[in-house]
């Protein structure tokens, strides 16, 4: 059994999936603007439908790590730069 002290750190720090695809959307559409691209062309480029890459930028899905490396590879990165952003959004 884990100490109380732990259990109440954990629970203060949990962040909920809703916040954490609302901050992957965002982060995903500035790294795609910043290298001046829209969603069609990187659409195409990562071999994905445009309203996937949509819907991601908007957090309506939840996607897939398969997703996630075809988006880091047309981005030219390692898929964990996708996932390092800072989480603004924890009260959702």
């Amino acid at each position: 059994m884990l100490p109380t002290k732990f259990i109440c750190f954990w629970t203060l720090n949990m962040i909920s999936g809703e916040a954490y695809l609302i901050e992957l959307g965002i982060h995903l559409r500035q790294m795609r603007e910043k290298r001046n691209l829209s969603q069609q062309s990187f659409a195409y480029m990562s071999d994905l439908p445009k309203s996937t890459i949509a819907r991601i930028e908007r957090a309506e899905i939840n996607t897939s790590i398969k997703t996630l490396i075809k988006i880091a590879n047309a981005l030219e990165v390692n898929p964990r730069e996708l996932l390092d952003f800072d989480i603004k959004y924890e009260d959702i």
